[in-house]
Parts: structure tokens; C-alpha cells; sequence
């Protein structure tokens, strides 16, 4: 219980008369569920074309820049811990190279199928080969870049 000072109505902030009232606390938060499936790109037959990416409700798939930063030889891929499971991305993916795993293996599997990365921290790159891509997402198509 959390006690909280309540002061009736007309009586003055400095009044020595301040009743006590116990009010119940809130439930603490609940642990975000994992989906029972999630999505996973396989970055061999992906062609960066970005069509998952318009679908994508919760913005969980990012463009990773080509060897060298080439920008016609980018990838996509999906940061599990926000995925949903929604399968949209698989839907509308031309290329058919997102598929949905099962949330127990996903990890696995996204360690094996991504070649480059622009999430260094994702605890399933860690101590594996995947090659970490400092520069991180590339804007999107038709947006102007500062050089």
C-alpha cells in the first residue's frame, strides 16, 4: 500500500489537519510476451528492394548498407526484439526470403541466415561472424542526404 496525504476541500495547505488515506498500488509491469512466431530474413536471397519495409507495423526492419556501403547491394533485417510476429513482411516480401520461425529457434536461425548487421548490440550476434555495419540504417529512397 502506497499512503497518500489528502487534504479535504477548503482546508489551507499549511493546516496541521491533513488526513492519511491508503490507496492500493498498481501491478508492476508486465514482461513484454514474445510472439509465437517470429520473422527472420534470409539475407542470401534478399535484394534490399525495401517492399517489407512498407508493411511493417511496428518499424522493426532496418536497411543495412552493401559491402563497402554500396547502396545497390543492401540488405534488410529484422530486429527481433521488436517484431510482433504480424507476418505482413512475409506476405508481401517479392523475393520470398523472410520467413517466420518459431520465437525458441528465431535467434538461431537469424544468426545463421544475416551476413551484415547494423544491431551490435542483438544478443544473437554476439560472438558469431556476422559482419557489424558501423553506419547503421541508410535513409530511405528520395530523402536528401548532407554531405
Amino acid at each position: 500500500m502506497i499512503t497518500v496525504l489528502f487534504r479535504p476541500e477548503g482546508v489551507s495547505p499549511m493546516a496541521d489537519e491533513v488526513e492519511q488515506v491508503a490507496m492500493p498500488q498498481a501491478a508492476p509491469a508486465k514482461a513484454k510476451k514474445r510472439p509465437r512466431e517470429l520473422a527472420v530474413v534470409n539475407q542470401a536471397g534478399c535484394t534490399g528492394c525495401e517492399v517489407c519495409i512498407e508493411f511493417c507495423p511496428v518499424d522493426c526492419i532496418l536497411t543495412v548498407p552493401g559491402p563497402d556501403y554500396d547502396m545497390h547491394k543492401k540488405l534488410v533485417e529484422i530486429d527481433l526484439d521488436i517484431c510482433i510476429g504480424c507476418k505482413l513482411c512475409v506476405k508481401y516480401c517479392p523475393w520470398e526470403t523472410i520467413e517466420m520461425i518459431p520465437s525458441s529457434e528465431a535467434l538461431q536461425v537469424a544468426a545463421v541466415w544475416t551476413e551484415r548487421s547494423v544491431l551490435p548490440q542483438a544478443e544473437w550476434i554476439q560472438g558469431s561472424d556476422i559482419e557489424i555495419v558501423d553506419e547503421g540504417p541508410l535513409p530511405l529512397p528520395g530523402t536528401k542526404i548532407n554531405a
